[in-house]
């Protein structure tokens, strides 16, 4: 079977608000029709990546740079680094802007946390990230981190709000325990979240009782119920694997097979819309998966050859995940079916056990283990979603 290199020609249903976008202003753009007040006279230090870009599409960098209001004095950077091209868990250096000579501090290095040393001079910090609406993505972790290191040396941070591409409304999947609580985890959050940056900041930061000088710069014209591609904004890869936005939907699932020995496509062309192993069986995966008529996915046989990462240069076999209808996928859900599927057909070869971090729940994986109809184990996690809902109401800031 020849190598899928294209699954986008199988569209989600037309959207109420896809025809004609909704033109969402960005916290940077805010920022910059306030005329840089929040921040001016300040020394700033800008936490950053190649998604900060306001709705021009222009440099966040050169937009402070050129301001006479501010002094950016230093960048600071995320996973896959200030360019956003590093491999997933590849450390990156700290280093100098090429144009502005300011440092880039790397916060995917050799510390993960801004040092002392890092933030000697700044008055502020400004966090300008765009995030994409699950769990385990790493920036919103930073951001926590971010925002510790700024409260024990009393320095406000400035967080400018960037749409969550999944919309706001729905919050699904496993939450996290306690005890699981680690870089891809900063807080007990479920696997979609349905929170923007800047609410996210707002909850981590009294929850967590960290005492940040938080200041959230809101956008204008987002609502909760739009994706991504009803901003009137333009889609820039949030990191190298998550091409668009069909791939963001599909990846709070897909995902959560990511710590076992499974490629979810990552040196393919569609990363996180495949997975598969030299151990599965694609045609029997397939039909195990379609018999369960999961609501918004179809699943195809395929073999593919990932040129990179797990499996680097061997035919795996598996499944090429479909997405028909992104309003009725419940991606995490659709998750725990593919680890139950594997669990099933392959107890011998999946190393279930090695997707807790990211699951999150040892519920859910002992679960698995039994045998137990994964729409059961979703009825028994509805109650932490419930008290989740509750927990987040007081920290959003659209409708």
């Amino acid at each position: 079977m020849p190598q899928l290199t294209s699954i986008h020609e199988i569209r989600p249903r037309q959207d109420r608000f896809g025809s004609n976008p909704v033109r969402v202003k960005l916290g940077v753009d805010v920022l910059e029709n306030q005329q840089f007040r929040p921040i001016r006279g300040k020394r700033v230090g800008l936490v950053t990546n190649h998604t900060g870009l306001n709705s021009a599409g222009r440099r966040n960098i050169d937009v402070l740079m050129e301001s006479s209001e501010v002094t950016l004095a230093a960048l600071f950077s995320p996973e896959h680094g200030l360019a956003g091209v590093a491999s997933a868990g590849r450390r990156v250096a700290s280093s100098q802007h090429a144009s502005t000579g300011l440092p880039i501090y790397s916060l995917y290095g050799e510390t993960r946390r801004p040092t002392p040393e890092m933030l000697e001079g700044l008055d502020a910090l400004v966090y300008d990230i765009q995030d994409v609406g699950a769990r385990f993505y790493t920036y919103i972790t930073t951001l926590g981190y971010v925002m510790e290191a700024a409260a024990e040396r009393n320095i406000p941070v400035y967080v400018l709000d960037r749409p969550n591409p999944l919309g706001g409304l729905l919050v699904e999947g496993p939450r996290l325990e306690e005890s699981l609580l680690s870089f891809v985890g900063y807080f007990p959050l479920p696997v979609r979240h349905g929170m923007t940056v800047g609410e996210l900041a707002r909850l981590f930061n009294a929850e967590n009782k960290i005492g940040c000088d938080l200041k959230v710069i809101p956008m204008e014209g987002w609502r909760r119920t739009l994706w991504f591609d009803q901003t009137g904004l333009r889609w820039v890869n949030p990191s190298p694997n998550i091409r668009n936005l069909p791939q963001a939907v599909l990846y709070p699932g897909v995902a959560l097979l990511e710590g076992a020995n499974v490629s979810v496509g990552r040196g393919t062309d569609t990363p996180f819309q495949l997975f598969g192993a030299p151990w599965m069986n694609d045609t029997a995966l397939a039909a195990h998966l379609n018999s369960r008529r999961l609501p918004g996915v179809n699943f195809i046989p395929i073999r593919f050859t990932p040129h990179s990462g797990r499996y680097r240069n061997e035919e795996c076999q598996g499944v090429s995940v479909v997405l028909l209808d992104r309003e009725e996928l419940n991606s995490p859900q659709m998750g725990v079916e593919l680890l139950a599927a594997l669990q099933e057909l392959y107890p011998e070869q999946f190393e279930l056990d090695r997707t807790l971090r990211l699951v999150g729940s040892d519920a859910v994986i002992e679960g698995v283990k039994e045998g137990r109809d994964p729409r059961l184990l979703q009825i028994e996690w509805q109650e932490e979603l419930d008290r989740f809902r509750k927990l987040r109401e007081p920290y959003l800031l659209y409708r």
